[in-house]
């Protein structure tokens, strides 16, 4: 179509701009109007999602067999729709909110495990040493499939914990499923006041210093510092193993703040989330005590969320060597937000990541050196072992400088715990190998290379 003529025959540009504006503001306006439509359209959803929901509502409270309560049908709805997300986030009534926040300050009353939904299935994460489910020998994936005989299949984390938790003293039956297994095993614990000593500290050998963490808590990274001190005593240490195994996690800020004592500068943890609030980047400070001497990181299955972070933190820092298995990959951000009436809701709202970037969720952090826990053979067998005879054992020997020499209560302390620690390293595969490591560390260290001699 041409340009409109005018009476002498020449083209009129008036009109074609009048055309042309006019085509730009229907376009406008219809831009505006289809935009609108879609937003009405996506709210008329949310409102026709509402309508469902107080339609079935108003069915129960007037055709259901019995009466229920108000509060039980809107407790059960909330607590449906947010296991529906993922197996971390969950509503929690008041009386479980309690509970979660005397957990975290240091001791509660059940079994003693950690435990997840994994493919749907209720799973042990670890148990925490020294409690009834670690004495029973639960383990790192262990598959819950009945509690007391009730089926754990549709129970949220937070109805299985409560099954499992109990006055002390009261007994519990878990029927649990190992891969390996031909069939169901049950397992019948009795309840105990669980008290979760996080920091444990030992000296493997003269110089080599052991620190066990169990779980993250309020003062975990006191604790640790404390530890360290006696460790280090005047002499300070060639070596630290830090036991992270079997440590289902806890409190962010801890897991950070751990990280910081064996860091000077550096970023420890990042979180990244939808909303810029859970967009966090934690970052080393220098210390005022430095722990300037190798460390070694043990890792296995059972080792999961904050113990994942300190370790990520040390490795990408090329701080520590981490030995061990690979780590139970949990690395999202579980928000605790308190509601009217104390109930909570625990929200999954960001996922870690380490400070390279690596995304801790459903992968977990690899080991420098991959060491999978072998079985110790009994102690008997251990004893049975042919040894070579040494000097000392030739009758007539000549007395060695130390021989006949009196023990000091001190020593005999001192050789008492040496044995248990001993025993311990006889049944610990991974912590021989983490030992072995620090001491060829020392010598490595001690080494010139291109030296041939001494110059005269």
């Amino acid at each position: 179509m041409g340009l409109p003529m005018t009476k002498n025959g020449r083209k009129s540009f008036k009109g074609y701009y009048a055309v042309l504006l006019l085509f730009f503001v229907v376009s406008v306006l219809g831009f505006y109007l289809v935009k609108d439509q879609i937003a009405v359209a996506k709210e008329d959803n949310i409102y026709h999602q509402l309508k469902l929901f107080t339609q079935v509502l108003d069915l129960v409270e007037r055709d259901y067999v019995e009466p229920v309560k108000p509060q039980k049908l809107i407790y059960g709805a909330i607590q449906g729709m947010l296991s529906s997300l993922d197996p971390h986030s969950s509503f929690m009534r008041p009386d479980d909110f309690k509970e979660l926040q005397v957990e975290t300050k240091g001791k509660f009353t059940g079994i003693g495990i950690e435990i997840t939904l994994k493919d749907g299935v209720l799973t042990v994460v670890s148990p925490i040493e020294g409690t009834p489910a670690f004495k029973a020998g639960l383990k790192p994936n262990d598959k819950i499939l009945k509690i007391n005989g009730k089926t754990t299949k549709n129970l949220t984390l937070i109805q299985a914990v409560k099954l499992l938790r109990g006055p002390k003293g009261t007994e519990v039956t878990v029927s649990i499923y190992r891969e390996g297994w031909a069939k169901l095993k049950d397992i019948k614990l009795v309840r105990d006041v669980i008290p979760i000593i996080s920091v444990k500290s030992n000296m493997l050998e003269d110089g080599y210093g052991y620190v066990r963490i169990t779980n993250f808590q309020v003062k975990t990274s006191d604790s640790l510092e404390k530890a360290l001190r006696k460790l280090e005593g005047k002499k300070g240490l060639k070596g630290l193993v830090l036991d992270l195994r079997n440590n289902p996690g806890g409190l962010l800020d801890q897991a950070v703040k751990v990280s910081d004592i064996f860091l000077e500068s550096g970023l420890i943890v990042y979180t990244d989330g939808r909303i810029e609030d859970q967009k966090m980047r934690f970052t080393a400070h220098p210390n005022r005590v430095h722990h300037n001497y190798p460390v070694v990181v043990l890792v296995n299955g059972g080792s999961a969320s904050a113990s994942e972070i300190v370790a990520g933190a040390l490795q990408d820092n090329k701080r520590a060597i981490i030995v061990g298995t690979q780590t139970f990959g949990k690395g999202s951000v579980q928000t605790i937000i308190p509601l009217e009436g104390g109930a909570a809701v625990r929200l999954t709202t960001a996922r870690y990541y380490t400070p390279n970037g690596r995304s801790i969720q459903a992968k977990g952090i690899t080991p420098d050196i991959e060491v999978p826990f072998i079985i110790a053979e009994k102690e008997k067998d251990a004893r049975d072992v042919f040894h070579f005879l040494k000097e000392k054992d030739l009758e007539g020997h000549l007395k060695g400088q130390d021989d006949g020499k009196k023990e000091t209560a001190q020593e005999e302390t001192g050789k008492k715990h040496s044995n248990d620690m001993s025993k311990q390293l006889a049944r610990d595969n991974q912590l021989r190998e983490a030992l072995r490591i620090l001491k060829a560390w020392g010598i490595f260290t001690e080494m010139k290379p291109g030296c041939t001699g001494q110059k005269s």
